[in-house]
This record gives C-alpha cells, sequence and structure tokens, in this order.
C-alpha cells in the first residue's frame, strides 16, 4: 500500500482524526516516501526522537550548500521577503548560527524572566474566563485561547496593546507556510504579512534602542555574548516574530484541541474537576494525546538509513510527530486520555538543539487557562460542534462554542 493510500494531508477526514491512519503507517514501516510532496514520513517515536538529534540532518542546508548544489529549487523572488523573515530566525538555523543566536537570546528569555510572568498570566486568564462566564459563553478559542498568549508574549516583546490586533492575523498567514506545498495565494499573504510585520518591529526596535525598558526586545538588544557577538537588525526582527508566533499557536492549538478532547472524555474530565492537583500532568497529556504540532521537517545533509532504506542528501524527511506521539512502543494505551501519565516522553516540544525555547511559558499558560476554567466555569461544555482548521501541520480549532 503506498503512503498517500494511508497519509492525505488535504482530506478533511484525515486531519479531523490523522491517528488510526498513522497506526497503519507505523505498522508497516519505519520509513514511507510521500510522492505529493517529494519527502520521507517517519512515523515510529523512537525513530523521531534519535533524527531530531542528527546532525546529518538539519533544518536548513544553505550553510553547507547552495541549492544547486543541494539538488533545490530556489524560492521564487516574489518570496523574499518571507524567506528573509523565516530563514534568519533561530528555527530554520543550523549551527554555528543556531548556537549564537540561541545563546543571546537565552540571555534575554530567562527562567526567571519566565517564572516572574506567572502573576500576569494568571491573572489574565482569570479576566478572560470571567468575560467568557459573564457573557453567558462565547468561542473559547476566540474568547480564551488565543488572546491570552497573544496578550504574554507581546507583554514580554513590549509591544503596545495599542499595537496589538495584526499580530495574530500575521501571525496566522506566516504559518500558513509551514503547511505541505502551500497555495501561490498563502505565499501572497505571508509575503505582505511578512513585510508588515517587518516594518513594524524595525521601527519599535529603532524605539527601544533610544529608550530601553523592562522587555524583551531591550534585553535582546543589550545581549552579547564574549566576543561582544550582537544579534543584527534582520536576526532581532527574525527573533521577535519566530517568539510571537511559536509563542502563541501552538498554545491556543493545544487550548483548544484539549478540551475538545477533554468534552469527548466525559469520565476524564469529570476526575479533573475533582482534582485540581492533576493539571500538571493533563497539560502534558493533552499536549500529547491531540499533539499542536503534528510534523516536522528536516533535509538530509549526509545520506542515512533507516530500517535498510537508504534516504539520500538533498532529500527531506518528515517526521511525523503525532504519530509518535502514540506509538504503543513508548506510550501504553496510546488511545486513551490518561491524565494521571506519569512516564510521558511526549515531543510536542521537539527535542535536540531545536528543543522549544518557550516550552516553559507555553506550560505556564495551559495550566493558567485550564486552572481559571475549571474554577470559574465549573460546568463548562460545548455548545455547538466545532470547527476545525483545514491545516494538517498546525492541527487546532477555529472555532469551539461552549456554556458555562
Amino acid at each position: 500500500m503506498a503512503a498517500f493510500d494511508l497519509f492525505d494531508p488535504w482530506d478533511p477526514a484525515f486531519v479531523a482524526d490523522p491517528y488510526p491512519a498513522f497506526a497503519e503507517l507505523r505498522d508497516r514501516g519505519r520509513v514511507h516516501y510521500f510522492e505529493p510532496s517529494d519527502q520521507w514520513l517517519v512515523p515510529h517515536h523512537a525513530d523521531v526522537s534519535a533524527l531530531l538529534r542528527d546532525r546529518r540532518l538539519g533544518r536548513s542546508y544553505r550553510h553547507r550548500f547552495s541549492h544547486e548544489e543541494f539538488g533545490r529549487t530556489p524560492p521564487p523572488p516574489e518570496q523574499e521577503p518571507f524567506h528573509t523573515l523565516n530563514d534568519h530566525g533561530m528555527l530554520d538555523l543550523e549551527p554555528p548560527d543556531h548556537t549564537r543566536i540561541r545563546r543571546l537570546v537565552s540571555k534575554a528569555f530567562t527562567p526567571r524572566t519566565v517564572e516572574r510572568l506567572k502573576p500576569y498570566v494568571r491573572t489574565l486568564a482569570d479576566d478572560l474566563v470571567a468575560g467568557l462566564v459573564d457573557a453567558g459563553g462565547g468561542d473559547l478559542i476566540a474568547d480564551v485561547a488565543e488572546p491570552l498568549p497573544v496578550a504574554v508574549i507581546a507583554e514580554m516583546l513590549g509591544i503596545p496593546e495599542s499595537d496589538r490586533a495584526p499580530l495574530r492575523p500575521w501571525s496566522a498567514e506566516i504559518c500558513g507556510m509551514y503547511e505541505l506545498n502551500p497555495s501561490e495565494e498563502t505565499a501572497a499573504k505571508a509575503v505582505r504579512a511578512s513585510l508588515d510585520f517587518s516594518d513594524y518591529l524595525r521601527g519599535l526596535i529603532a524605539d527601544r534602542r533610544e529608550k530601553p525598558g523592562d522587555d524583551l526586545i531591550s534585553g535582546l538588544i543589550a545581549a552579547h555574548d564574549e566576543d561582544d557577538d550582537r544579534l543584527t537588525e534582520q536576526e532581532m526582527i527574525s527573533t521577535c516574530v519566530l517568539l510571537l508566533n511559536a509563542g502563541h499557536e501552538a498554545t491556543v492549538n493545544a487550548t483548544g484541541n484539549g478540551w475538545l478532547a477533554l468534552f469527548r472524555n466525559p469520565g476524564r474530565l469529570a476526575a479533573l474537576r475533582a482534582d485540581h492537583t492533576l493539571v500538571p500532568t493533563a497539560v502534558e497529556e493533552l499536549m500529547r494525546y491531540d499533539t499542536p504540532l503534528q510534523m516536522f521537517e528536516r533535509w538530509v545533509l549526509d545520506e542515512i538509513e533507516i530500517d535498510g532504506t537508504v534516504i539520500p542528501r538533498g532529500a527531506e524527511v518528515a517526521l511525523l510527530f503525532g504519530s509518535a506521539n502514540h506509538d504503543p512502543a513508548v506510550f501504553s494505551h496510546p488511545g486513551r486520555l490518561d491524565l494521571a501519565r506519569r512516564d510521558n516522553p511526549h515531543i510536542s516540544f521537539s527535542a535536540g538543539i531545536h528543543y522549544c525555547i518557550g516550552a516553559p511559558l507555553a506550560r505556564i499558560e495551559l495550566a493558567a487557562s485550564m486552572t481559571s476554567l475549571l474554577e470559574r466555569a465549573p460546568t463548562l461544555r460545548p455548545a455547538a460542534e466545532p470547527e476545525r482548521r483545514p491545516n494538517f501541520v498546525m492541527r487546532g480549532l477555529t472555532a469551539l462554542p461552549v456554556c458555562p
């Protein structure tokens, strides 16, 4: 059976529930060629985890090869603004640039910076949930899941409240390029958003150079290492966009996916309502159970072999996080939602050098919104059918109507 017979990321039925197909992919082997996107699909946890740490693969190849040397066609010139923005962020860089930028960002994005946000995050979550309850219900995505992480990362960066309205639309249009085989229309929207977002941040960075504050952008401007290396302006812009995009996309989707899973498992939800100490393990289990980032792509820089299949330099592998998180070789009864699961080495935040730098903040946000909803809306229930995003890679909902 060809991979396309099981794996169809453009089929709404597959997108609605890809996990049975993942199970078949795992049963049929450790690697599968998927012709429509010219990628090798890797569905097993052990392989995905190992390849995330394998330096023969990279998020980029440009640090070693030209497009021509790597056998790849350069992106169209009209997409240059998107690729300039994307390619200078540490998620799409490899050492030594990745190492340098991550070290500098870490100087500003410290555990203490994240920890001191806890009261702000909890207060904001309480206010958003109170608004939902006072209104007699609403859309859990638009009213709680989206505004919480956007406000938090904007607060960290020092983006004024009056400037925050375009952040989510810019992010959504840029992130459209991370889906498989994006259309020309998607690319055009991403280019426009890249230009607008970059122009805005360029002005904000200039203002912070003149008037530093107690915010992440000011910290990025001040950050330097022992060789006095600093972030370039483009690296700073790309870092801010990455922090905003990655800092809320996964949290929004994890919130919607998580509550939908709870509504569909009422016995588990009842146990959580009865025992709020389950929140920390519940957050981890919900990230595993319905993974917000389903796939992570990497280029093969040097030939690799998986179970006797040689994958040549220049190929691309698609690491299936959602499948890996349901691998029975690692997770006991992976199709069961177990909010008390202790042995839970999910890879929803990736691994290796590209492990999500914002994972601690995402956990704080998810725990805060879940606790607020459990406390302030103890009988929260669905009010209508949820609306699912048509995307496969970034798995989430566009709407989840609820009643308190």
